[in-house]
């Protein structure tokens, strides 16, 4: 059929050539042309009139993706090049100059034209693959990134060796020599590709997650992972860019497992002074009988001291008696429990930590329902609040190093203890 074509345009090029074979070929070149131009026309309408509207219909994302990226559009403008190429020979001489000439120029159009294509194919890829909920996650960009790289510098190397006449294996060959050379070039490269092939199959590192790295300062999202960085936007609005190969040779932290468990971890001390701790008398205890959060607790250990006492059990009845910081441990254990903002299914607990000069330590560790920042702050803020009024209610006061109010305090009384001696002295004198 190309045999048919080519005389058909032979046929029509002698007769506007006016028997010259310069006019001959001039001719017969601009029917090519022509014939491409006209093959690139109904290609595109083909595409925005036939072919788009059935695209927009389906249900599938990925062939929207695939027009988006201008694929297919891409994949059309191979047509004319290759219509060109295919009627080249017969336009010149093999042996001729122009022919080596524009033989050469069309290959190189073709190779640009399928490295294009192929690029666009790695985008939309990349692009379905982000549009999924449960894949987007994953650090595909810096795979997709490594394969353009090698994509292009085949397609370089290939250009390189038609424009040179060449073959390209032939220049491969000559690059491995210089293997030692190209690594030094591409080390980052290779290095982020081996990373991002570690991350992505460890699990280590998502596009969103909330990481910290102290030893790049990173404390914030993560923004993008490609194939030589890891942009980390920080809660002061700042970006940090990490190497991907760092985090793996490195450590640092990954907060996705707090958000996707039950709840994320507060730990907190209050320091109570060790001289308001003592020993809760009955009716003392009687007091909290009838509240909702502790007098369960107060009537089952006053009814066990009692029963301690009739049986003549006195190291029992010892052993049962109640402090008000135990009673305080307690209330604050209850409270955890019932408060709403926290997690009752995972540990909770109200703990003393060793006991050090500044009194005794009181952890309070549970873990918040709120997860992020502001609310799990916000939790935080109650919580101790209420810890800090309440202890007064069991009698109890808190350690604090002395300030300079209480030396301002101290002050004022020393001076109203020297005049109120003054004033008596004066009053036995006279």
């Amino acid at each position: 059929m190309l045999e048919s074509i080519e005389k058909i345009l032979h046929d029509v090029a002698d007769l506007f050539s006016a028997n010259t074979e310069a006019g001959h070929n001039v001719v017969y070149v601009i029917l090519i042309v022509l014939i491409a131009i006209l093959c690139d026309v109904l290609c595109k309408l083909l595409i925005n009139r036939l072919l788009l509207p059935i695209i927009r219909r389906t249900k599938f994302e990925w062939d929207d993706h695939l027009y988006d990226k201008k694929v297919v559009s891409r994949l059309a403008a191979l047509a004319p090049a290759f219509i060109l190429y295919a009627f080249l020979p017969s336009a010149f001489d093999i042996e001729s100059s122009w022919y080596i000439l524009i033989d050469r120029i069309c290959k190189v159009y073709i190779i640009a034209l399928i490295l294009r294509f192929l690029n666009g194919v790695l985008n939309a890829f990349l692009d379905i693959f982000n549009g999924k909920e449960s894949l987007r996650h994953y650090p595909i960009k810096g795979g997709v990134q490594t394969i353009q790289v090698i994509l292009f510098s085949i397609g370089f190397i290939s250009i390189i060796g038609t424009i040179i006449d060449q073959s390209p294996a032939r220049l491969f060959a000559g690059l491995g020599a210089s293997a030692a050379i190209l690594m030094l070039i591409f080390r980052d490269t290779i290095l982020g590709f081996v990373a991002g092939i570690q991350l992505s199959a460890n699990n280590m590192l998502h596009k969103g997650d909330w990481i910290t790295a102290p030893a790049y300062n990173a404390n914030g999202i993560v923004q993008d992972v490609t194939l030589n960085t890891v942009k980390v936007l920080n809660f002061d609005n700042t970006t940090t860019t990490i190497p991907p190969y760092a985090l793996v040779t490195g450590s640092f932290t990954n907060w996705r497992s707090m958000f996707e468990g039950g709840g994320r971890r507060i730990s907190r001390q209050i320091l109570l002074d060790i001289n308001s701790i003592s020993f809760l008398r009955e009716e003392d205890l009687l007091r909290f009988k009838d509240h909702f959060l502790i007098g369960e607790f107060v009537v089952q250990r006053l009814h066990s001291i009692q029963q301690a006492c009739n049986s003549g059990n006195s190291f029992l009845a010892e052993e049962l008696r109640v402090t008000n910081s135990m009673l305080f441990r307690v209330y604050l254990e209850n409270y955890i429990r019932q408060m709403g903002k926290s997690n009752p299914d995972m540990l909770y607990m109200v703990r003393y930590l060793p006991m050090a000069e500044r009194g005794l330590p009181i952890e309070l560790y549970l873990f918040s329902a709120e997860k992020t920042w502001k609310m799990y702050e916000a939790v935080v803020a109650d919580l101790i609040d209420h810890t800090i009024a309440v202890t007064a209610e069991f009698g109890l006061r808190l350690y604090q190093s002395p300030g300079s109010y209480d030396i301002q305090c101290l002050r004022e009384r020393v001076n109203q203890i020297y005049k109120e001696l003054a004033k008596k002295r004066q009053n036995l004198d006279k």
